[in-house]
């Protein structure tokens, strides 16, 4: 009864144990409800890719509403899905459903022993949102990391961050580190925790130009606050804008009195690569000039090296997703640091084997860096059940076919699906979907001709919150899939179930990869931007925990009346021939979703 879960309190009702079945029971007073159902099932779903001791074994959610009694369901009964469909009771069909279950699932191998079950481990997996929320209410990224076996190395540069952290207060030095990784792999947890772990005081800010990721932790931190009781709901939000601001507000206040002294003595600098140089600095956000003199890196070391005494800056460095033009690099934040004797700097050797110039922070043997290789975050946190998924985009999008297909032959839960058919897409992500798990669509800004293909509406940003926060039936949320995230929209954020819409954009010809701009009626080739609109597929493409499904959509064929010169068919096939080529699955076909509960 009231067998605890351990991620954000959740606690399922009751948990009976049979010699050959797991059954996740959630009672509720009133009828049942397609919300009721998927609360059931999201636990067992928790159990099946969480608790060790489940995993080979049968679970089957059940929705305990109302007094009536039992009816199997008028499908077949889709075991051995695991988690099974749920099932749906009274409590007085209680019994029978006990019964029913145990002739429907046959005597396993190797029978359940509940005292090891109970023994058995559950290392749940974080979203971004539930483990802001977890380090928020006081609970250190240790324990987060228990998620899995692999999650070591999180745990190893966190500690990292800490010695370097308490050196610099030891010693009254200023100190920028610089904490590297792959998609996925836990630095802005790393960065939160910072912040908001054990060691808590009102001198650190996480600091940001990611305004989707600001909004939506701000109103995830003050709504769990509130609902906690630690305080109203102004209090709550008070606090929250304190501890996450938006960077570049942060350094226009301190550029305009250069007497301010910042209350910050840590702060964290999210996605430090994308940091603006000094033109762009100036202009500011929508090209309105700024109080910035010089780049961002520069007036970052300004601002807090003003007062006396030690001053870190935890720069989080997201390798391979710079997505717009007038960004820095590592380079500009090398320079501005060797430029002033007060700062040194650590990082892992990444940032100077780095073969783009742009994002080497420094040249062999430069007298103020020091190598720390725990300070880079080499495995994979996001995706749940497979770890090759960043590096087999990376291939993808490298164009390099034989590293892409080896990859997924040797990973066979890598979850990447291909469709060209946008109804089968839809049913598709509802399917992956089950329980609570949050799904989504996300499509690149540069993908101008979707909306001839049905997909023009992109979320916009005060609607941000809503969109990863709420769930259907509210239309707001990111499952009505009505709305879709470009990478400004959900770069630093996740789903659990991506719908990723590839756009014209970026196509696949005989010497590889192309990047395109829409202008005026047409495309242009884009050299220029090259890298910055692969990298925008390389942060869709990285954005699920379990599945990504792909949608090319069809085009126009040369042949068909008022031809479309916009949207070839051929290069979309050439899209979607290379992505299967790869190793991406063609979507197979799905079974109709079930009936809405009933009972008798």
């Amino acid at each position: 009864m009231e067998f605890d879960l351990l991620r954000l309190e959740k606690r399922i009702d009751t948990v009976i144990l049979t010699d050959r079945a797991i059954l996740c029971l959630e009672f509720k007073t009133g009828g049942p409800t397609d919300a009721a159902r998927a609360e059931a099932e999201d636990y067992a779903l928790d159990l099946r890719d969480f608790h060790a001791g489940s995993r080979t074994h049968a679970i089957v959610p059940v929705l305990v509403a109302g007094t009536g009694s039992f009816q199997p369901p008028a499908q077949p009964w889709l075991f051995p899905k695991q988690p099974t469909d749920p099932l749906v009771t009274g409590a007085a069909g209680l019994t029978e459903m006990i019964v029913w279950v145990q002739e429907m699932i046959p005597v396993p191998p190797v029978p359940i022993d509940g005292a090891a079950w109970l023994t058995s481990p559950y290392r749940p997996v974080p979203t971004i949102v539930e483990a802001a929320t977890m380090l928020y209410a006081r609970n250190g990224v240790a324990e987060i990391a228990e998620a899995r076996a692999d999650a070591a190395n999180l745990t190893r540069t966190a500690g990292a961050i800490a010695r370097h952290v308490a050196a610099a207060q030891r010693d009254g030095s200023r100190l920028v580190i610089f904490v590297t990784g792959i998609p996925g792999a836990g630095k802005t947890l790393c960065g939160l925790n910072a912040v908001f772990g054990q060691t808590r005081d009102d001198n650190r800010a996480f600091l940001t130009g990611n305004v989707p990721l600001v909004a939506v932790l701000r109103a995830a931190l003050s709504r769990d606050a509130t609902q906690r009781k630690v305080c109203d709901r102004r209090e709550a939000e008070r606090r929250v804008k304190q501890a996450l601001q938006n960077v570049h507000r942060f350094l226009e206040d301190g550029a305009t009195d250069p007497n301010y002294l910042p209350p910050e003595r840590l702060i964290v600098f999210d996605e430090a690569q994308r940091a603006w140089d000094e033109a762009k600095a100036k202009l500011g956000t929508r090209n309105k000039p700024s109080r910035l003199t010089a780049s961002e890196p520069a007036h970052t070391l300004e601002i807090m090296g003003r007062r006396q005494g030690w001053a870190v800056i935890i720069a989080l460095i997201g390798n391979g997703q710079e997505i717009n033009t007038g960004e820095a690099g590592l380079r500009e934040w090398g320079r501005v640091i060797a430029a002033d004797s007060r700062w040194r700097a650590v990082a892992a050797r990444r940032v100077v084997d780095a073969a783009e110039s742009s994002q080497r922070l420094a040249e062999e043997g430069a007298s103020w860096l020091t190598c720390d290789e725990e300070l880079d975050l080499t495995v994979p946190m996001r995706s749940v059940r497979d770890r090759s998924g960043a590096a087999w985009v990376d291939a993808v999008l490298r164009g390099d076919l034989d590293a892409a297909r080896t990859i997924a032959a040797s990973a066979p839960e890598l979850a990447y699906f291909v469709t060209r058919d946008a109804t089968a897409w839809r049913q598709a992500i509802r399917h992956f979907a089950r329980g609570r798990r949050r799904a989504g669509l996300v499509r690149s800004s540069g993908a101008k001709r979707l909306r001839a293909e049905g997909l023009a509406a992109e979320v916009e940003s005060g609607e941000v919150p809503d969109w990863f926060l709420r769930h259907w039936p509210d239309i707001r949320a990111s499952d009505a899939l009505e709305t879709a995230a470009t990478e400004y929209a959900c770069q630093g954020l996740e789903l659990d179930v991506v719908g990723l819409a590839w756009g014209g954009d970026f196509s696949q010809a005989s010497e590889g990869w192309r990047a395109w701009r829409f202008v005026g009626q047409a495309w242009q080739r884009d050299l220029k931007e090259y890298e910055f609109v692969r990298n925008t597929y390389r942060v869709l493409l990285t954005r699920a925990r379990y599945e990504t499904i792909i949608w090319v959509p069809p085009g126009s064929p040369v042949d068909e009346p008022f031809h479309d010169r916009t949207r070839p068919a051929s290069r979309m096939d050439a899209i979607a021939a290379f992505l299967v080529a790869c190793g991406a699955r063609p979507l197979p076909a799905l079974p109709p979703p079930l009936p809405a509960p009933a009972l008798l």
